[in-house]
């Protein structure tokens, strides 16, 4: 017979618990595990895979562990997770305020309010941030992320917990990019569309009969289309260099922990 003891068991389960909970939050708020294709179910299974592999990582004692401390520890796992999936998330909002301002210099916002079906997400929005999840799965973002994720089970322990100073200073670094950001990647197409816009002003002031409506806004569309297509290339450069900075934000997180 097998004789395990009950300290042992209650060991192997607390080393299972805190990296699962750990784990199962930050796919919640992480770009891509928190995509809508990916249901509860595959949530779960992916959280259980990833956790089984490090348990390996994990060095905790639960002799003398209280339901306090067992609480406590929960919650902090349970917080890392959340914080370090919105870190990330933060690169798809910059990039959904960028494709608002440009939908709204190009005359597209006016879709939400004809066609319900679209939300309050404008059609650009859509499009960049489905490019954003394309090139964080061609440059192996989800791989950098389960190893980052792997990592921290080292370098911040399960059984520690951390001063919350620590990410509210992070976070006043890292959130400016929500704006910060999408004002990179609109800029080019605004500053585009506002000379279109005056070219069409100056056309109107001389030739008073040309009606502006009927006439502007088709060209407006266009010339926006037009320059977005140009400058697709260096938004492609410029979503991939912050990715590349949000997982060097992430690293830094624990780190700094």
């Amino acid at each position: 017979m097998i004789n395990i003891l009950a300290s042992e068991i209650a060991t192997y389960f607390y080393a299972f618990l805190l990296p699962f909970v750990r784990i199962s939050a930050f796919t919640l708020t992480a770009p891509m595990f928190s995509l809508n294709a990916f249901n509860l179910r595959f949530r779960i299974i992916i959280a259980t895979v990833l956790t089984v592999l490090a348990v390996d990582l994990v060095e905790f004692s639960a002799e003398l562990l209280s339901i306090d401390r067992l609480i406590t520890l929960l919650l902090v796992q349970l917080f890392l997770g959340l914080i370090s999936g919105f870190i990330l998330q933060v690169i798809n909002g910059a990039i959904t305020v960028a494709g608002q301002a440009i939908s709204n210099a190009m005359g597209l916002g006016m879709a939400n309010l004809i066609d319900p079906t679209l939300g309050n997400v404008p059609v650009v929005s859509q499009f960049l941030v489905i490019l954003s999840t394309l090139i964080f799965m061609v440059s192996d973002g989800h791989l950098v992320l389960i190893q980052i994720l792997m990592e921290s089970f080292t370098i911040f322990p399960v059984d520690q917990i951390f001063s919350l100073n620590i990410i509210y200073e992070l976070l006043l670094e890292w959130t400016p990019l929500l704006f910060m950001g999408g004002l990179l990647l609109a800029l080019p197409i605004i500053i585009s569309v506002l000379l279109v816009n005056a070219g069409l002003g100056m056309i109107t002031r001389s030739a008073p009969a040309l009606n502006i409506i009927s006439v502007g806004f088709p060209a407006i569309l266009m010339a926006g289309i037009i320059i977005l297509i140009l400058v697709l290339p260096g938004m492609v450069v410029r979503i991939d260099s912050f990715w590349r900075e949000g997982f060097s934000v992430l690293n830094e997180l624990f780190e700094r922990l």
